[in-house]
């Protein structure tokens, strides 16, 4: 099924409409605080399965939000209808339940006026690509699939969002934001070869580079897998692999934990907690990165170091935390970018010939804690497990199931790229290295 935008679809919330709404709010609240927020955005996906398009749709969505606050007590009202008369209903509903609700000890008035930074957060090739483009790059990655009797699923997707932030305290926020998607699996008797891509240009997906990614891990893994024992191994995790671990280490940053002694880095704060020789920034102006110009409450979002040389030198807080601690600038960590000093190349294979035995992993999945005292996780590998001797893939190995903290990981890095684009379901998108770790712990064999 395909569908087209037509010249008749509305266009996306202006500037000039966001300020009209948020003044229309401001002008009407009684509230002692007023907090407006307003996202609208249209897109798609393209679909398919089993090498064919399945579904080629566009979506228009739009929704705003109003909170208001007397005192501590504050409620939140939100509708779809952007009319100046649905508007200001909801803000009297916002205003209701403020009025009934307790007061919330830990509530904050809005952050007054802002500066952002001006990101890259908006490609027009993205914004104009419509059901064709995406259907384009489909039909792609089916096509090289099809030329080696392969079975291809997947999805493309393009979107512009347009967000916006305003409050009674002269905070005003606006800014248009585009993405494109691809994510590959290719699928070899049982074995599975997968790639993805995510960029505010849609243009640089590099479906063709990813789905040949995707067509040789599934060809290797395509004959009857090794099955080894479960044990500590030498292993090369690529970009996707390490993202996994490092994603469950960037939500474990939580300063509220921190301070109640429950969190993995607790008494870590200034201390080396992984190689010195590896670093952790936030970079929201990367081109390769998603970053935004500012966060959900308007607080402008900057480059930040957070592991500096292995050193952990922030925490992840929200605005009452960092004021009670008087954490100011308040820094995120939406960008990431982790990377060491002196890499090996750029690409898995420089690490992979310079191995003499070791398990290739392509990807994790399903990772969740098992001992947050020591960041200790369990996940299983997938999509490409491959056996390494003597420099070179020897054979494909039955799947393992995993049980290793990062922190201990981390510390266990023998050598690694530089880093990349690595994108996952779980993990939304980061540029990390891939690595090589001793020692790596294997608790079991999968069924699969």
């Amino acid at each position: 099924m395909t569908s087209s935008i037509t010249s008749s679809w509305p266009k996306l919330t202006s500037r000039q409409e966001f300020e009209f709404l948020a003044d229309l709010v401001m002008s009407h609240s009684a509230g002692d605080h007023t907090f407006f927020s307003l996202r609208d955005s249209h897109g798609g996906t393209t679909r398919f399965a089993n090498n064919q398009v399945i579904q080629n749709v566009n979506l228009r969505r739009g929704s705003l939000s109003v909170t208001v606050a007397f005192g501590r007590q504050h409620g939140t009202a939100s509708t779809t209808d952007f009319t100046a008369g649905a508007v200001r209903e909801t803000l009297k509903q916002a205003e209701s339940i403020a009025r009934v609700s307790p007061d919330d000890p830990e509530y904050l008035p809005p952050v007054g006026a802002q500066t952002y930074l001006s990101l890259p957060t908006s490609r027009s090739e993205t914004s104009t690509a419509g059901p064709a483009r995406r259907l384009d790059y489909a039909r792609e990655a089916i096509g090289q699939c099809k030329m080696e009797n392969l079975n291809a699923a997947g999805i493309v997707s393009s979107s512009t969002a347009v967000a916006g932030l305003a409050a009674e305290t002269g905070l005003r926020a606006y800014e248009e934001r585009t993405e494109g998607r691809f994510s590959l699996t290719v699928q070899a008797g049982e074995a599975t070869g997968w790639s993805a891509a995510a960029h505010r240009s849609i243009d640089r997906l590099h479906v063709q580079e990813r789905t040949l990614a995707a067509i040789i891990k599934a060809k290797r893994g395509a004959d009857e897998p090794q099955e080894l024992p479960p044990g500590r191994y030498t292993v090369i995790l690529e970009p996707a692999a390490v993202a996994g671990l490092l994603s469950w280490m960037i939500w474990m940053l939580d300063a509220k934990s921190f301070y109640k002694g429950t969190s993995p880095f607790s008494g870590k704060l200034g201390s080396r907690i992984i190689d010195r020789r590896l670093s952790l920034l936030n970079q929201p102006a990367h081109a390769d990165l998603l970053g935004n110009g500012f966060t959900s409450e308007g607080l402008p979002v900057i480059e930040s170091g957070w592991i500096e040389s292995g050193v952990l030198t922030q925490l992840l807080h929200d605005r009452y935390t960092a004021r009670e601690h008087q954490i100011d600038p308040l820094r995120t960590l939406e960008s990431p970018h982790f990377s060491g000093e002196r890499p090996i190349g750029t690409r898995v294979d420089d690490l992979i010939r310079t191995t003499q035995r070791g398990i290739l992993v392509t990807n994790f999945w399903y990772i969740r804690p098992v001992n947050p005292s020591d960041l200790t996780l369990t996940g299983m590998t997938r999509d490409g497990t491959f056996l390494i001797e003597n420099g070179e893939i020897t054979s494909a190995v039955r799947n393992f199931r995993f049980h290793e903290s990062p922190l201990r990981a981390f510390n266990q890095v023998e050598a690694y790229t530089a880093p990349v684009e690595a994108v996952t379901s779980e993990t939304g998108k980061a540029l990390v290295p891939a690595m090589r770790i001793h020692d790596f712990h294997f608790s079991s064999v999968t069924k699969f």
